[in-house]
């Protein structure tokens, strides 16, 4: 009778409703984050060579070391907010802790161009923790507001829509990077934009985002009754979500060896993901010598392959889903084992590479980080089938982990490739990649 009155409520739950609304504001506030943390991979280009840009704006003389240490500041400040992160969601709601990491995050990006002619990559450096402190909170929020807001037959769908957003906030200004650092407003106008996409996001965020479907303002009885009750359906401690607070079980939390499984993909991921997120730019110009328009569209496709395959992949996964061809356990380890081997076999190759040969390393590059995306459908969802109760305690745990993998990459990159006219050193940073998907 229960099924029943769930399938009564599905037929007359609109097909596109509020929590399509909801997905699609985290959607473009993690595409507006991922717009403040990338834009500096390319921005570092312009900013280090004043000949390939507009030559009115400041130039500045760091070394490698230097370059590779303000790529990381970010997420030495990411890094010790992971975990209190999480319980901060918890306690605040995600709702909040989003607002806080997007809108102050937009702020911090405008002033980082004076910060840079105030006090150099020091203040640079400075700017990037306190805005990486700031975003701790955006996975953990974001991925409880889906677990109450995500009826367990869509979640699949609603986890790659919004997650695709970090996709699509890297395409977008990865594509416009060059194009802004040459105009007349010059490599200022890169965290210009993108800060200012995030306080226009805060504000409507601040108007129509909502925590849970009884706190929306705009949705309907019947769109409410039908992800309520989708939700109670579904056994308590498996996919099931509940507002109420909860003590945070700890123990069992260390203890599980299927969320330290996660923790160590989420680990392997990041390594290879965030070193080619930040060094792709730099490795292009100066192993290829591409200007930086060329560049920044030549860096930004393996992620439009990565955005376009992510929902391609999140489509044949509900429908082997709703076909029963694959358990749901199945469907997430054979989509993360594609998602981290197919790229393995991509970068074997790239590693040999040569200075002659970019449109091969674009290809592989496109093959490897395209390919990639299938994890989203993989251990991404998983942390909310694991405990939606306790999602943000075990994203911001887990991510205390994996972020140091973002962390310490930029800076291993820093002290190996010396020369980055060199592709026998970016070998061994390949070779790194090869490992860690593996």
């Amino acid at each position: 009778q229960r099924l029943r009155q769930i399938l009564k409520e599905s037929r007359e739950c609109p097909r596109v409703g509020v929590r399509h609304l909801q997905s699609i504001f985290i959607f473009l506030g993690l595409s507006v984050v991922y717009m403040q943390r990338t834009n500096l991979s390319v921005a570092i280009v312009a900013m280090m060579d004043r000949n390939s840009t507009n030559p009115d704006f400041p130039e500045y003389d760091w070394s490698e070391q230097t370059k590779s240490l303000v790529l990381s500041s970010y997420f030495w400040g990411y890094f010790f907010m992971q975990i209190p992160g999480g319980q901060l969601t918890h306690r605040f709601g995600g709702k909040v802790m989003f607002l806080i990491s997007v809108g102050i995050g937009g702020f911090l990006t405008i002033f980082m161009p004076f910060g840079a002619q105030l006090g150099d990559w020091q203040v640079m450096c400075a700017l990037r923790f306190l805005q990486g402190l700031c975003q701790a909170a955006v996975y953990p929020s974001g991925q409880i507001i889906l677990a109450r807001w995500a009826p367990p037959a869509e979640r699949g769908l609603l986890v790659t829509l919004c997650f695709s957003g970090l996709q699509f906030g890297t395409v977008t200004i990865m594509s416009i990077s060059g194009i802004l650092a040459t105009s007349q407003y010059g490599w200022p106008s890169i965290f210009y934009i993108s800060g200012g996409c995030g306080i226009i996001w805060s504000l409507m965020w601040l108007l129509w985002g909502a925590d849970s479907p009884r706190q929306s303002k705009l949705i309907t009885p019947k769109e409410r009754n039908y992800i309520e009750s989708a939700l109670e359906a579904v056994p308590k401690g498996e996919n099931s979500a509940t507002s109420a607070k909860l003590p945070t079980p700890w123990l069992s939390i260390f203890t599980s060896v299927p969320f330290w499984t996660l923790t160590i993909t989420h680990c392997a991921y990041n390594w290879s993901y965030w070193i080619l997120l930040t060094q792709i730019p730099s490795y292009i110009k100066n192993v290829f010598d591409k200007d930086i328009q060329s560049n920044a569209l030549l860096s930004a496709l393996p992620y439009t392959a990565n955005l376009v395959l992510g929902l391609c992949f999140c489509a044949l996964g509900q429908v082997l889903l709703s076909k029963k061809v694959l358990s749901t356990n199945a469907s997430r380890k054979i989509f993360n084992t594609i998602g981290m081997w197919i790229p393995m076999a991509a970068t074997i190759p790239l590693a040999f590479v040569d200075g002659n040969s970019a449109d091969l390393a674009v290809i592989l590059l496109t093959l490897s980080v395209g390919i990639n995306s299938a994890v989203l459908i993989g251990f991404y969802v998983n942390y909310i089938e694991l405990s939606p109760n306790f999602t943000a305690t075990l994203v911001g745990i887990s991510s205390f982990g994996s972020t140091s993998m973002s962390m310490i990459g930029p800076l291993v990159v820093g002290v190996i490739v010396t020369d980055t006219t060199n592709p026998n050193q970016w070998r061994i940073i390949f070779y790194t990649m090869v490992f860690s998907y593996f």
